[in-house]
């Protein structure tokens, strides 16, 4: 069986395992069981200038970025933090944090071990309308 079958994790880590998932393709599972509050992965980030996540945006990357100080700019989140999925029923959450110019993902609940790790890509807002920035990015590239 070769790595990246539905059967075997793609990238294995201490606290992290990515697999892949039936409908959205790559996703971030928990390869042990976290207490809500805790924190799942603290990520290092790549500041991208207005001018850079305008040309990033007619690239795939623009599916990995994360706005920054304003919808204008962003980030290339490393580790992990491309890959969680989106939910509107998440079980973690993302946070900034400026100074360390890091992303923080954190459980919002219990996450058994197995199960995937999901994130509302709005933030920690309760709407559940999508971002203009991503619904920007699918009207120009879709």
């Amino acid at each position: 069986m070769s790595i990246g079958s539905n059967h075997l994790p793609i990238i294995f880590a201490p606290s992290v395992v990515i697999k892949n998932t039936e409908h959205k393709g790559r996703g971030v599972f928990a390869a042990k069981n976290f207490k809500k509050g805790e924190i799942i992965e603290t990520s290092p980030v790549v500041y991208l200038s207005p001018k850079e996540r305008t040309h990033s945006e007619h690239t795939i990357f623009a599916y990995y970025l994360y706005p920054w100080t304003s919808t204008r700019c962003g980030v290339m989140v490393l580790g992990y933090g491309s890959i969680y999925n989106h939910s509107f029923t998440p079980n973690a959450t993302w946070e900034q944090d400026f100074q360390a110019k890091t992303m923080i993902y954190r459980a919002t609940s219990n996450i058994k071990k197995d199960e995937e790790i999901l994130v509302n890509y709005n933030g920690e807002t309760e709407t559940q309308a999508p971002i203009d920035w991503f619904d920007e990015f699918k009207e120009k590239y879709h």
